[in-house]
Formats: structure tokens, C-alpha cells, sequence
């Protein structure tokens, strides 16, 4: 039916396809807080980290959208089909995981999903 080669070749690439596999369960189970940094001015662009505050303001960007949190002194940068699905306000106490990226000169964290933001309760 195959020939050696052939069938060296199916194994190889089942071999592959369940390493892949295999990884990405994992890497999904572990998540992104394994893998961030807490975000510091020395973070560097592409970075994945984590920042958590209360939000001081919230502006949206007069093209596209798009929302800007700042919290802590940071700036976080939140493009609009995100934006559109989060119910936020001043005041809130938030925690993100997000990438870093240098905008006109200023550090910023680029939040990709939704899922990347999560209400803190207030102590109490």
C-alpha cells in the first residue's frame, strides 16, 4: 500500500499534529498569567503583562472608537470591538492583561480580547 517512506512520513506528521495539540491544551490551560509580567516604564514593546488599578478616566477616540483607560498612571489602549463589549466606568476597579507598545512616545498596554479585562472587587 505505502511505501516506507510514505509511511515514515504519516507517522512523522501524526507525531507532529499531536505535539502541536498536546501544547496547545496546555499552554491554554496554563493561561496568560503564567506567562505575564507586572507592567513597569521599563516594560518593553511586545511584552505581555499585567497592570491592575482603579480607572481614573476613560476617553474614546473621536476616529474608529477605540477606548482609552488610565489608571495608575498608565495608559491603556482598548480598540473598538472590544470596547463595544465592555460595560466600565471611572472608578472601577480593574485587573488586564494586555502587550506593550510605545504610542508618541509614551508606553501604552494594548488589550486584544475582552476576556483580558476583569472587574476587581473593592476591598471592604
Amino acid at each position: 500500500m505505502f511505501e516506507r517512506q510514505e509511511r515514515v512520513a504519516v507517522l512523522l506528521l501524526l507525531g507532529v499534529m499531536i505535539a502541536v495539540i498536546t501544547a496547545h491544551l496546555i499552554l491554554g490551560t496554563l493561561g496568560k498569567q503564567s506567562f505575564a509580567r507586572p507592567f513597569t516604564n521599563n516594560s518593553a514593546d511586545g511584552e505581555l503583562v499585567i497592570a491592575r488599578g482603579t480607572i481614573d478616566q476613560i476617553t474614546t477616540t473621536q476616529n474608529g472608537g477605540h477606548m482609552n483607560l488610565y489608571m495608575n498612571n498608565i495608559t491603556v489602549f482598548i480598540p473598538a470591538q472590544i470596547a463595544q463589549e465592555l460595560t466600565i466606568r471611572k472608578g472601577d476597579s480593574i485587573s488586564l492583561y494586555g502587550v506593550v507598545q510605545t504610542y508618541r512616545g509614551k508606553k501604552e498596554i494594548v488589550v486584544s480580547s475582552g476576556k483580558d479585562i476583569t472587574l476587581v472587587p473593592m476591598n471592604t
